[in-house]
């Protein structure tokens, strides 16, 4: 369990898996992911959003920043059932900045 404003992190290595779990209801969680072997590389929301749209769900990948620009993550489940509203707009969006006391 992550406590509010607090942080975690760990290493999934290429080709294995992570799931991050709503226990308590609606919530909103900030989630950043770097290369393994090179940390200059991090996940891009900006080039994600320009790829797949402002939204992410099953199938769609989290890609890193120039100029490597690959994907490092791909959402294989997605178990969030809230659906689509009349714009488009889903649960999972990349289109703020992460981490950001300003926003949250």
């Amino acid at each position: 369990e992550i406590p509010p404003k607090d942080a975690r992190s760990w290493k999934v290595p290429a080709g294995h898996m992570w799931r991050i779990v709503c226990t308590h209801g609606p919530q909103v969680a900030d989630m950043n992911c770097w290369s393994l072997s090179n940390p200059k590389e991090r996940f891009y929301s900006s080039k994600t959003r320009q790829i797949h749209a402002t939204h992410v769900t099953t199938g769609d990948r989290l890609w890193s920043n120039m100029p490597f620009l690959r994907p490092l993550a791909t959402i294989t489940e997605d178990t969030i059932a809230y659906g689509f509203d009349d714009d488009g707009a889903g649960v999972h969006d990349v289109i703020g900045s992460r981490c950001d006391p300003y926003t949250h």
